[in-house]
């Protein structure tokens, strides 16, 4: 990244596989024309191999389909794909309370509770990006009415569904500040600046000072109620992937709000991170590590995720856009070198989410439970926008 031409290649590398390759695949072999919503089961070649329908995934496709017809190209094909996703979500996605489940079978019917906030989460952003693209205020009302109950549920997000006995072990978790940071500036047309500088600082403050923990930099996935640290499993429980991502929506919400501090300390939080998460022996970012060095109780530890490398190189290439730090540019080049080489499939389009320590693919499936159209997209599409501006 030392040349205008080596950042100019990179530009074309990140759009082209976005718009030719990644982008293709889900339009030509996720869409239910008989039932509505996304397939997102797919093999290596894009047969779909399971019907059931993930919501956060369906939430999911449609702000990504969404999001490229508003930023990207005007394509009637992408809006048609975001527009059939949401209207399935719309029919079949909530409970009688309002609470989008988790799992639906095909033709709609639940299968799984909604016990995952998250599922929320992603239908709130895909209605809100889905009214940028198509400003129905059905969509606007969803998207509202969703963040809403997201806010109500914040001190208990599994609420009826949690599995933890009360009051021994009172635990909060990472993930729910983490993905707050990024999706109010994604609502925050529909909140308006007001409600955003209101929620925005308390997001800040529960990443950047709660989890973070400031003798090692390292950002914990649980912490006490009141913030201090539990030394057992779940307490010392790290990953390293979700800790990048937030490093990029803190530099997202630095920009918003002009605040340089908070780049700095995002910047070193993100590079710290690297270098704790990076596997020195085979390459690549360890999916979860134990904060004092003890075996995870994750028995995936040592896998190498798809999205993990993705989030690190939005983070590293807004970090760079931002500050020109040569750390950033080499790290970049690094996990830019790895992520290609290993997670691109040369011969069918899409890419692999799950290698072993070593490098090798696990599931060769473009698509599953846990993968669809999101990471690797919007990685592509934030990569080259960021590089773009240089």
């Amino acid at each position: 990244m030392n040349s205008n031409d080596t950042i100019k290649g990179l530009v074309k590398t990140y759009k082209d596989e976005l718009l030719e390759r990644v982008m293709p695949f889900w339009t030509q072999h996720s869409l239910d024309k008989e039932h509505g919503g996304f397939f997102t089961c797919l093999d290596r070649k894009g047969k779909v191999y399971d019907t059931d329908k993930f919501i956060w995934l369906q939430g999911r496709q449609v702000w990504m389909y969404a999001t490229l017809y508003d930023k990207v190209d005007k394509n009637p094909v992408w809006l048609e794909m975001a527009q059939q996703g949401a209207a399935f979500l719309q029919r079949y996605g909530k409970d009688e309370k309002g609470s989008f489940y988790f799992s639906l079978d095909r033709v709609g019917r639940p299968l799984v509770q909604p016990y995952n906030i998250f599922s929320d989460c992603f239908a709130a952003m895909a209605f809100a990006a889905l009214y940028k693209a198509d400003p129905k205020q059905e969509y606007a009302d969803l998207a509202i009415q969703t963040f809403s109950e997201i806010l109500k549920r914040r001190p208990n997000p599994k609420g009826i569904y949690s599995k933890s006995y009360p009051g021994t072990r009172p635990l909060k978790d990472f993930a729910l500040p983490m993905i707050l940071s990024n999706l109010t500036l994604e609502l925050e047309h529909l909140l308006g600046q007001e409600k955003v500088q209101e929620l925005v600082p308390g997001v800040i403050h529960e990443v950047m000072e709660v989890f973070l923990q400031k003798e090692t930099g390292i950002i914990l996935e649980n912490v006490y109620a009141d913030g201090s640290f539990c030394d057992s499993f779940e307490g010392r429980l790290t990953s390293p992937g979700h800790a990048l991502e937030a490093m990029w929506f803190m530099l997202d919400l630095s920009g918003r709000f002009g605040d340089e501090r908070l780049v700095k300390k995002a910047i070193e939080t993100g590079l710290n991170t690297l270098e704790y998460g990076w596997d020195n022996q085979y390459g690549g970012i360890y999916y979860f590590l134990d904060y004092k060095g003890f075996p995870p109780d994750k028995l995936e530890w040592n896998q190498k995720l798809w999205w993990v490398h993705l989030e690190t190189l939005v983070f590293l290439s807004k970090a760079f856009q931002l500050t020109g730090d040569g750390r950033c540019a080499r790290w970049f080049e690094k996990v830019h070198q790895y992520t290609w080489e290993h997670f691109r499939d040369e011969d069918y389009p899409e890419w692999y989410g799950y290698l072993d320590r070593y490098g090798k693919v696990l599931l060769p499936a473009k698509g599953g439970k846990w993968k669809g159209c999101f990471h690797v997209p919007r990685g592509l599409y934030q990569v080259w926008k960021t590089l773009e501006k240089l």
